[in-house]
Parts: C-alpha cells; sequence; structure tokens
C-alpha cells in the first residue's frame, strides 16, 4: 500500500465517506466491519420515541432539561443505583475529560495495545501516560497482581482499563476486575473503567461496586450495543461525591432532548437487549469457526467483534486495501492501536449474510496473498 493511501487509515472505524473517496468508490457500496455497531440497528421503540419527539414542536422550542432527570433516572432504574451516582455527557471522551480533571489525575498507567482515544484525551490532560504491554500470548487479558505491582512501581495515581478489553474483546471477570479495583484502593489509585461493550456479558459489570468508593468510576456507552452511535450518549458511575465533582466539569446541556428520549426507550428495551445478546454470540462462534477454516487466527472475544491475527506471510494492510477494492468491504485498521504487533485487522460481528459475505471475500483475497 502506498504511503499516500495508508494515511487514508481513521482513527475510528465507520469513516466510510474518506475511504469512498480515497478508493473512487461509493460509499452506498461499501458493507462497514470497521465499526461495532449492533447490526440489528437501534430498538423500535427508540425510533418510535424520535418519531414522536419531532411531532412535537417543544423538542425543538424548549432548551433540554439541565439535570438531564428523566434519562439520569432512566439510567440508575436499569442499573439498580440511584441517580445521584450517575453522570451523563455527548460520549466517553468528555466524560473522561471530566473525571480527569475533577479527580486531579497525575500519571496514569495505561495496558496496550488499546483505543486510541485513551492516550490521546490523557495527553490533552497533561497527564502522564505510562505505558503497560499487554502479552498476545495471554490474549491481552489482565493480571491482577502485575497491574498492581506496575502502578506502584511507575509511582501512578491512576489505572485505565476497559473491560472486555478493546481491541481484542477478552473479558476480565468481575472477581478479578474487582480484585484489582481492591488493590488499587488500598495505596489510594483511581480505577477509570470503560465497559463500553459490557452490554454483551453485563453479568461481569461493576457499576454497582463504583458506587461505594470515591477512587472507582466505570463509564458506559449506549450508542455501541443500541446502535445510535449518531445520537452520542455515554454516562459515568461512581459514588455520590464523584459524580457531583464530574458533573460540575461537563458543560451544560450536554444531551439534546431528542437523544435523551431516545436512549430512555432504549435503555427499557429488555427484550431487544436479550435478543442481541443472543443473537451475538451465535454469529461470532459461526465466524471463529469460519476464520478457522481459512487459517486466519482470532482472540477469545466477549463482543460483538473479533481481533484477527493473519499468517506472517499475509501482508494485513495490503489485505485491508484489497478487501476495500476488490470486495467493497471495510475491515478495521488496527495500525493505529499502540502496542499491537504487525498482522492483526478487527472485524465486527454483523448479521448473517453479511458475515457470509466477508468469509467468501477474505477467502478470494486470501487466496492471492
Amino acid at each position: 500500500m502506498s504511503e499516500t493511501r495508508r494515511s487514508v487509515v481513521s482513527v475510528h472505524g465507520g469513516q466510510l465517506r474518506q475511504i469512498a473517496e480515497r478508493y473512487g468508490v461509493s460509499s452506498e457500496t461499501l458493507l462497514d466491519f470497521s465499526a461495532n455497531i449492533n447490526p440489528a440497528g437501534p430498538p423500535p421503540s427508540a425510533l418510535v420515541a424520535i418519531q414522536q419527539a419531532f411531532a412535537d414542536p417543544a423538542t425543538f422550542t424548549n432548551y433540554p432539561d439541565l439535570e438531564l432527570s428523566e434519562l439520569k433516572q432512566v439510567i440508575a432504574d436499569c442499573a439498580g443505583i440511584q441517580p445521584g451516582n450517575v453522570a451523563v455527557a455527548n460520549g466517553f471522551v468528555p466524560l473522561l475529560e471530566a473525571a480527569l480533571r475533577s479527580l486531579h489525575i497525575k500519571r496514569c498507567l495505561l495496558p496496550v495495545p488499546s483505543f486510541s482515544e485513551y492516550r490521546r484525551t490523557l495527553e490533552n490532560a497533561k497527564v502522564a501516560v505510562v505505558p503497560y504491554l499487554l502479552s498476545s500470548e495471554n490474549d491481552f487479558s489482565y493480571e491482577p497482581n502485575t497491574l498492581s505491582e506496575t502502578l506502584l512501581d511507575n509511582a501512578c495515581d491512576a489505572i485505565l482499563l476497559a473491560n472486555p478489553q478493546n481491541p481484542s474483546g477478552s473479558l476480565c471477570e468481575a472477581g478479578q476486575m474487582l480484585r484489582l479495583m481492591e488493590m488499587a484502593e488500598q495505596h489510594g489509585i483511581t480505577v477509570l473503567l470503560d465497559e463500553a461493550f459490557i452490554d454483551y456479558c453485563p453479568v461481569h459489570s461493576l457499576m454497582q461496586q463504583a458506587i461505594e468508593h470515591p477512587n472507582k468510576v466505570v463509564f458506559r456507552s449506549i450508542t455501541k450495543f443500541f446502535a445510535v452511535p449518531g445520537l452520542r450518549v455515554a454516562y459515568a458511575v461512581s459514588n455520590s461525591s464523584t459524580i457531583e465533582q464530574l458533573n460540575r466539569s461537563i458543560a451544560p446541556w450536554p444531551v439534546t432532548s431528542l437523544a435523551s428520549d431516545a436512549v430512555c426507550a432504549a435503555l427499557r428495551d429488555e427484550a431487544y437487549a436479550e435478543e442481541s445478546r443472543v443473537t451475538n454470540e451465535r454469529r461470532r462462534m459461526w465466524l471463529e469457526r469460519e476464520l478457522a477454516r481459512l487459517k486466519v487466527a482470532t482472540y477469545p472475544s466477549s463482543t460483538n467483534f473479533l481481533l484477527l491475527r493473519f499468517p506472517t506471510k499475509v501482508d494485513a494492510g495490503m489485505l485491508w486495501e484489497r478487501m476495500i477494492v476488490e470486495q467493497q468491504i471495510v475491515l478495521r485498521s488496527c495500525a493505529n492501536f499502540e502496542a499491537l504487533g504487525a498482522g492483526h485487522l478487527r472485524v465486527a460481528v454483523r448479521s448473517e449474510s453479511e458475515n457470509e459475505r466477508l468469509i467468501r471475500g477474505l477467502e478470494q483475497v486470501l487466496k492471492g496473498q
């Protein structure tokens, strides 16, 4: 791949317009496996809520609720906590920024590979980043004792984690994660835990534990699991004093009335959530088997995506490009995941027919590698 074309690789998935312009194709023809969005689409209940909100002129003429009372109450009801333990913003990054400011974080341990926005947000907040290399041989999993020792050895006052881990999808079971959080608490270290994909395995969420101590903040994204990334809604959970500090650091009216109405409806839709979990697990297992047949390795995932590791003879960058040009399929380039070795790409879990098209496309392209 030429250097010019390599520059088109975005730090995020789902950037079809940019890719289409670079390769001279229509974005409508591209099948997107780069963004981990629920292929079921938004819950019908959320679409109804949006339609009703559009029909009411007050949605546009009135300011949103400054306190976002209904949205926080619905989140609290779903999580089994109190609204005073919830902070809401238009995405994960504004919440992380608020937490870094309000908790006065100075030095943060960052296990890598990780989502690129973690390091960027930490550095923008003038937080010193201490990278910690996770082992691919151990499926990029977290080891509480080792991480705890590393935190102390490097005089860190915080650690930023993702569970399930991104980009691997590896899950740290609740008991193990809680042990790490308790070790950190003993030394006054703040744990910042991103649970963006925990909806696929909610039994391992630590939101309940986060409300008990000021040094634990759990972040949740609503938009991926419920397929509404255009609405930009996320929330953080911690004890009431920490949440009060966070809220003071968040700009007023962070979420529109339209987004709030839709998200409230989505969160109440338990049938949609359960069906999404069951369907995703079945489709992910099918993809794992088919990829293994193609001699493409995957890491254990508890999410709606798989991290692929290709044989050393395969140029993953070239394969990424050929999948676009020859198959009109966009995979997630992993070039911007810090400390992730060459030969990796990531794919979302989509519908049965789309997953089949992915496998056919990979099979064709791999024949020419």
